[in-house]
């Protein structure tokens, strides 16, 4: 994981506004959303290892389900998800477990980021913050 220091961290905005135009500039919303935080993914490549750009959210009031809640904004920070790509050789996946377990889940979360794209990571954090900043969004 590589944070980046970035004037997003601290700023405040309307949750809806903010994932309008996240959203327009490619980001998605990410995993483990929950009521109370959150984050913004932007996929910066995929393969075997997927790195991401990922912005960081808490709700300042109500939660996350509220589209007009306030939320403050985390440090952006990459990381590099590497997902196994071996065929299960014995097959041991049950049609209810794959039913229940659609989504691959990395075999390392926190692998080793290229440092290849650290610097496509940092231009894309002062995109975002020029953005933001210009349509008064924070």
């Amino acid at each position: 994981m590589i944070d980046i220091k970035s004037t997003l961290e601290g700023k405040q905005a309307v949750l809806s506004g903010l994932k309008s135009k996240l959203e327009g500039l490619g980001y998605t919303v990410g995993g483990n959303w929950d009521y109370d935080h959150g984050f913004f993914d932007y996929k910066l490549d995929e393969g075997e290892e997927e790195q991401y750009l990922r912005i960081p959210i808490t709700a300042l009031d109500g939660d996350l389900e509220q589209e007009n809640s306030r939320v403050e904004l985390g440090r952006p920070f990459m990381l590099s998800h590497e997902y196994k790509t071996d065929v299960d050789v014995e097959g041991n996946v049950g049609n209810v477990s794959a039913s229940l377990n659609q989504f691959r889940e990395p075999s390392d979360k926190d692998a080793p980021f290229p440092k290849s794209f650290i610097e496509m990571g940092e231009r894309l954090v002062k995109n975002t913050e020029t953005e933001l900043i210009n349509e008064k969004i924070i």
